[in-house]
């Protein structure tokens, strides 16, 4: 048998050692330090306090919107943004001067949350349904139509999301209905792919905990998700993953992680040992830190940013609550050769923790790239969405 002993606490440090079982029939004792830290919203701290890299400018767009999350942006700059209280609403800077002033909601729909756009109509995810609806000439939403039902139940990640890929067909994430289980629905915890009608849908890759942001590199097409951790494995483990998704593999939640480390506390089923388990897995070809909580990932494919941030993954770190220091509250750029293949990671938007990071400004969320190439984010906490554009073309 295995005995699992886990101390949490919350604003405490404990002393610790990790003891990882590898056999079933042994008798693991195994120590991990848990802590709880959910740093405060600032009611002083702004935009001003924000950084960007040089030659970049931020801005809010708008404010005021209560929990936006998924966002899409068509040509003309109109975004399209789900709210988790279930509707759609649509902003728009009609005198170019960088802030949203038409901002009013176009779709009621319960328990929104994922949203993709293809051929002037929009695509959109609850928990157990797709629905389509098309875009009007004044950029109100036409009557929703039922494409998919029976999506599995939520339980701890019900966010879904939606993307559609090179191939045309619909990619939508299913996460776990806990932080470590074994699943009793084949289709949580995993990556969904069916035709542009809906139908035909099938499971493309399982073994993803919670990979809400996925997206295909530009010019080489490799497909890329970055999936949550588990977590109480400590402040530092499980790191988030960035994986190389192809069908039909395997990425091992929630028996083994990164390049096939052990969750101590689930077993692999049929009697596998955990490095048997391991090697039917595929492990991830990056991580970030853990805890930090990737949501929203997008490959920059336009022209307005410098030539370096081209074919280059922009993410956004929602931030932790699991671990003593705060990790995430940012929003990264992860670094890609010419072959598509992950180089490192840097800062593109930081500043959201102040005062000691006892404090942030936003929980940074979705993510949207206008036609113009300016980058749009969301933020879940302070009800704002953000602007990023480059101010020193030519240079």
């Amino acid at each position: 048998m295995i005995r699992f002993i886990f101390l949490c606490s919350i604003s405490l440090l404990l002393s610790g050692e990790l003891l990882l079982a590898q056999q079933r029939d042994t008798t693991v004792v195994t120590k991990v330090e848990g802590h709880i830290f959910k740093p405060k919203l600032s009611k002083s701290a702004g935009v001003q306090d924000l950084k960007v890299p040089e030659g970049f400018r931020i801005q809010k767009f708008a404010e005021g919107l209560e929990k936006p999350r998924m966002m899409v942006a068509t040509e003309d700059g109109t975004i399209y943004v789900t709210r988790r209280q279930g509707d759609v609403r649509m902003l728009k800077d009609t005198n170019q001067d960088g802030i949203a002033d038409v901002n009013k909601s176009v779709l009621t729909l319960d328990q929104v949350h994922g949203i993709a756009l293809k051929d002037n109509e929009l695509f959109l995810v609850t928990v157990n349904e797709v629905y389509k609806t098309a875009i009007q000439k004044d950029g109100s939403l036409g009557k929703p139509k039922l494409l998919m039902k029976g999506l599995p139940d939520g339980g701890q990640h019900p966010n879904r999301t939606i993307e559609f890929g090179p191939d045309g067909k619909m990619y939508i994430s299913v996460g776990s209905t806990c932080n470590a289980c074994d699943e009793t629905s084949k289709e949580s915890a995993t990556l969904l792919v069916a035709d542009a009608s809906g139908k035909k849908r099938e499971i493309f890759a399982k073994g993803l905990r919670n990979t809400i942001g996925f997206d295909w590199h530009p010019g080489t097409n490799m497909f890329y998700g970055i999936d949550h951790g588990i977590d109480w494995l400590g402040d530092t483990t499980q790191k988030e993953e960035l994986n190389l998704l192809e069908k039909g593999n395997n990425y091992g939640w929630p028996y083994v992680f990164e390049e096939g480390k052990p969750n101590p506390a689930d077993q692999p089923p049929n009697g596998m040992s955990y490095e048997e388990y391991a090697s039917k897995s595929t492990g991830s070809v990056f991580t970030l830190p853990a805890h930090s909580a990737p949501l929203d990932m997008m490959f920059y494919d336009k022209n307005q940013f410098p030539e370096a941030y081209r074919n280059q993954a922009i993410v956004t770190l929602h931030g932790s609550w699991n671990r003593s220091d705060p990790s995430g509250y940012k929003v990264v750029m992860i670094k890609f050769d010419e072959q598509g293949k992950p180089l490192g990671y840097e800062d593109f938007v930081s500043g959201f923790l102040v005062n000691n990071d006892q404090e942030y400004i936003a929980r940074v969320c979705g993510l949207a790239i206008s036609g113009d190439g300016s980058l749009f984010i969301s933020d879940d906490a302070g009800g704002a969405i953000y602007k990023v554009s480059y101010q020193n073309r030519g240079k």
